[in-house]
């Protein structure tokens, strides 16, 4: 017996667990688009003549976020957008993703940017596994990665980066903090309401849609993107907080959105517990940071 949608009676292709619905393609796809839409508002206003910047992977997180970003702001004549590929210099997985998100950006008439490790740090990643750091290869990336992005941003003028985090994402970035206890990382955790001086707000629009339905997404509206795992996210902690979070989902559907929903009741009380810092240019490249040298600089300066 073939399943019906819930709301036209049509084939369904999905099922969405957490609300007990099933959904056909058409009304899937406004599943989708509403929330984004709806959950973007929150984010804050979107100016006239904005130029906002899409971190694009290639992946298909950041490739919806792309194609949604375009689909919203493409009537919209005064807002320009950027997309900015960061390369990492990790053979056989960036490599391989560059060319699609090359291949999207042509086909939407977005400009593309790409900034490589090798270019702004002076050295790739693969480089720097090589050296079997004891900080481990997603302590660099993360920094250099959110180092390429805020350089290249400024350079281009964005006012608003986006990114393609999930709600699988957001789940996991919450509780990490929440068990190290970092309420100052969890305080900070995007969308920003504050600008800080030399740092470009980020932008979720992904942040209320599970990884499945990005996936689910991405098929039905025939968005070619890159299906691959970085090589050395095996060895990152979060992955030990994806199998936790995914497991709660499993035995009580909804968790995740019960986890983001709870971080966002609090979120206005940690900010007043932590205010922003006082920033200052760090010593050696002038960016942005909080101690005389940022963690960029401190960290090239590890492994050069």
């Amino acid at each position: 017996m073939t399943v019906q949608c819930l709301k036209c009676k049509k084939p369904a292709i999905t099922f969405i667990r957490y609300s007990g619905a099933h959904l056909c393609k058409n009304h899937f796809i406004e599943f989708v688009e509403r929330r984004v839409k709806k959950d973007m508002k929150k984010q804050g206003k979107t100016s006239d003549d904005a130029t906002i910047g899409v971190a694009l992977s290639g992946g298909k997180d950041s490739t919806v976020a792309l194609y949604l970003m375009h689909e919203i702001f493409s009537k919209h004549r005064n807002v320009t957008l950027h997309a900015i590929t960061v390369d990492e210099g990790i053979r056989g997985y960036r490599d391989t993703s560059l060319p699609i998100a090359q291949e999207n950006c042509k086909k939407l008439d977005i400009e593309h940017h790409i900034i490589s490790f090798k270019q702004s740090i002076g050295t790739t990643m693969d480089e720097i596994a090589t050296r079997h750091d004891v900080l481990g290869e997603c302590s660099y990336c993360g920094v250099f990665r959110r180092f390429c992005l805020n350089t290249k941003t400024k350079q281009l003028g964005v006012s608003r980066l986006v990114t393609g985090h999930n709600l699988d994402d957001m789940a996991q970035s919450i509780l990490m903090n929440f068990t190290n206890g970092d309420m100052q990382k969890l305080a900070r955790l995007g969308p920003h309401s504050r600008v800080q001086p030399g740092l470009v707000p980020r932008l979720l629009p992904l942040r209320t849609i599970p990884e499945k339905e990005v996936m689910v997404y991405a098929v039905v509206k025939h968005i070619k993107f890159h299906n691959a795992e970085c090589p050395y996210a095996t060895r990152a902690l979060r992955g030990s907080f994806r199998g936790i979070i995914d497991t709660l989902e499993e035995n009580t559907p909804g968790t995740r959105h019960s986890i983001l929903n709870s971080y966002e009741s609090i979120k206005d009380l940690l900010l007043a517990q932590y205010p922003a810092m006082t920033l200052n240019a760090c010593s050696s490249c002038g960016e942005p940071t909080s101690q005389k040298m940022c963690k960029t600089c401190l960290l090239k300066k590890r492994i050069m």
